[in-house]
Order: C-alpha cells, then structure tokens, then sequence
C-alpha cells in the first residue's frame, strides 16, 4: 500500500535525512521526500499496521531533523 503524507521542512538537506530515516523505519518499503512540493509518500510493507509505522516515522524523522513535522 502507498500512501501520500504532507511535510514541513526548512531545506532540501533537511528533507533527504527525513527521506533515509523515514526508508530505514521498520515496516516501510519504500519512502521518497519531495522538497518542492512537500509531500512524502511511503510505501509500506504488506500487513504492517500503517498508523503505527508512521507514528515511528514521525519519530525517526525528528531524530535527525527536530524542527521537521509528518502529518499523519
């Protein structure tokens, strides 16, 4: 399943580390940040529970990046 989340992030580098946190959270397939039009769109592994992947999104996001925010 794909999913397409809105972001707010200050810069392009800024949003590549979101983009390797959120491709390194268990449960996600695949993820891809888009700085321009501030989306993020994941792709989750099948049978994962897609709110509780996100949340640990959100979470790893803001390890590398805490002025960043996913909403979910």
């Amino acid at each position: 399943m794909k999913k397409s989340y809105k972001i707010d992030v200050d810069c392009a580098a800024c949003a590549d580390k979101m983009e390797v946190a959120a491709q390194k959270t268990e449960g996600v397939k695949d993820a891809t940040v888009n700085f321009m039009t501030l989306k993020m769109k994941v792709e989750f592994e099948d049978g994962a529970d897609v709110k509780a992947v996100m949340e640990q999104v959100r979470a790893n996001c803001k390890k590398v990046e805490d002025d960043c925010e996913v909403f979910i």
